[in-house]
């Protein structure tokens, strides 16, 4: 159980019989011939991968053996699935493959049970991964499963073995513990907000103020925000905007949760609604991007030269596969944050550096301010949280609140013409 197995993440699996027609390779499937290419090439050896995926995601190809599964083809065909109906996950997901394919790649699917998953566990904790995001990476592992399970690809035992590994307990494993989230002071968010792009300077302001979760910030169209009520404020109303909505903690408020914008909000949301259709995404990271190429441009000291503009209109007329997508997610929020806090510090002093610190901070820090000077039930109006007991694992201001209550607090016991008696003597000695 312990020898690690060679195969990646690209390797070809064996699930379909290869055949050879002369000089190329060939397969059937359900009767049809079809050619992958000349034997030996790599050609042929991606188009039997490409293959062998469509056949695992297709639920309408029945000739599948479910005990020709192998692990690895198993974490090809989710990893496939994942990027493109669940893009926020696909890097921790990817982590949970890798980390199973190292030890379990050419393992029949049908033959995992407790021994492998606790075995697989075990594995999590020594690649020095916290002790929640191990049991986050096991979560993904079941959702696999479970995936599988639906396209007839994994028997139903196995995901019941894989359910019945319990969770890593705080203060009972090896795992490192990670620190309660705190709330990012505004001063360090002002200062890391220089080395942003416009796009992402204007996310992370509007999300302080509203108190967003990221993924609500990054999937807000413009036609989800109605800007004709007439009463100074625009409405932004959390829409499904994919066939297949994911499951989410956010998916009981599809529809149903409206996020009042103000003044302040409109004035950094207005110019990214200028020329867009209602389905376009308010902060793109296309606009970052040339946002980022505009900077260049202006901070350049010699001239554009004729062949440099030449790629730049072919790049224009014809994209790269490469070019960022439509819409942020939260991991692309979260790097572009990053980005900018090591720009900043390259260039700053030393007692100067910027902390590091993630956009789900400043969801903190809005519950926080908003319990400060508000209240508790203002703070959970403002996060969208229906139980007042989930606002207190964001709101951090419990202490500011109790040292204001300190500094103006009297002692409920003192006789008030003793204490005036008392000042009275203080002011005759002086």
């Amino acid at each position: 159980m312990n020898k690690k197995s060679s195969s990646k993440l690209t390797k070809s699996t064996r699930i379909l019989q290869v055949r050879q027609d002369r000089d190329y390779d060939c397969v059937y499937v359900n009767g049809k011939k079809i050619m992958l290419g000349r034997s030996g090439t790599p050609e042929a050896a991606e188009a039997l991968r490409q293959l062998q995926i469509q056949v695992l995601t297709d639920p309408t190809l029945g000739f599948l053996n479910p005990q020709q599964v192998t692990v690895d083809t198993l974490c090809l065909a989710y990893l496939k699935h994942s990027k493109e109906y669940d893009p926020g996950h696909y890097f921790s997901v990817k982590t949970a493959a890798e980390i199973l394919l190292q030890h379990y790649a050419d393992l029949p699917v049908d033959t995992l049970d407790t021994r492998h998953f606790l075995f697989l566990q075990e594995q999590f904790v020594k690649h020095g991964v916290s002790r929640q995001y191990c049991n986050a990476l096991m979560g993904y592992i079941r959702a696999m499963l479970k995936w599988g399970i639906l396209r007839k690809l994994v028997p139903h035992q196995v995901y019941v073995e894989a359910k019945f590994i319990p969770p890593l307990k705080k203060g009972k494993t090896k795992a490192r513990e990670n620190p309660e989230r705190q709330d990012v002071p505004d001063d360090v968010v002002r200062r890391t907000l220089p080395f942003m792009s416009p796009t992402v300077r204007a996310m992370v302001q509007v999300q302080r103020m509203t108190g967003m979760r990221p993924c609500e910030l990054c999937k807000m169209t413009v036609g989800d925000i109605d800007r004709t009520r007439g009463n100074g404020l625009w409405y932004y109303t959390l829409k499904a905007h994919d066939p297949e909505q994911h499951a989410h903690k956010t998916e009981q408020h599809i529809g149903k949760k409206v996020i009042p914008l103000g003044l302040p909000e409109q004035e950094l949301i207005a110019p990214y609604l200028v020329g867009k259709n209602p389905t376009d995404a308010v902060f793109s990271p296309r606009t970052a991007m040339q946002e980022w190429y505009a900077e260049r441009r202006a901070n350049r000291k010699t001239k554009v030269s004729p062949s440099q503009e030449t790629r730049h209109n072919a790049r224009v007329a014809k994209p790269s596969k490469r070019m960022p997508g439509e819409f942020y997610d939260q991991s692309s929020y979260r790097g572009a944050v990053h980005n900018a806090i090591k720009k900043g510090n390259k260039v700053l002093s030393e007692d100067q550096q910027i902390p590091h610190w993630t956009p789900y901070q400043t969801r903190h820090a809005a519950s926080t301010a908003a319990e400060t000077t508000l209240g508790l039930d203002k703070a959970q109006a403002l996060l969208g949280h229906t139980s007042a007991n989930t606002t207190k694992r964001y709101a951090h201001g419990r202490l500011a609140i109790t040292e204001l209550m300190a500094r103006n607090r009297s002692n409920p016991f003192d006789d008030p013409k003793e204490k005036n008696n008392q000042s009275v003597t203080q002011g005759y000695s002086r």
